[in-house]
């Protein structure tokens, strides 16, 4: 499984980008996938996840209500809707894929910078 993150930027404190994952290869084997975000100097941590047909989502306490998951398992992506951004959401942002075979595949990464 591949996975290529796009999307990310440079966006002011209140402003809005939406996130795209494109998976590719073995992608009947994708169970939930999820997004992460490492800023300078912290550990990478949970964002959001989606189930495989996206019936169940879950968010880190600092972003809910602000972002959204979803997937579009035709089109192999995921994306993460991110609305009235704050300083502090500036990262790295990272997608993950998880298999059957119970293996996890990581994206190469997105920037997202927001400005105060």
């Amino acid at each position: 499984v591949q996975l290529v993150e796009s999307g990310g930027g440079l966006v002011q404190a209140g402003g809005s980008l939406r996130l795209s994952c494109a998976a590719s290869g073995d992608t009947f084997s994708i169970t939930v996938m999820g997004w992460y975000r490492q800023a300078p100097g912290k550990q990478r941590e949970l964002v959001a996840t989606i189930t495989s047909g996206g019936g169940s989502t879950n968010y880190a306490d600092s972003v809910k209500g602000r972002f959204t998951i979803s997937r579009d398992n035709a089109k192999n992506t995921m994306y993460l809707q991110m609305n009235s951004l704050k300083p502090e959401d500036t990262a790295v942002y990272y997608c993950k894929a998880n298999t059957w075979g119970g293996y996890n595949y990581w994206g190469q990464g997105t920037q997202v910078t927001v400005s105060s």
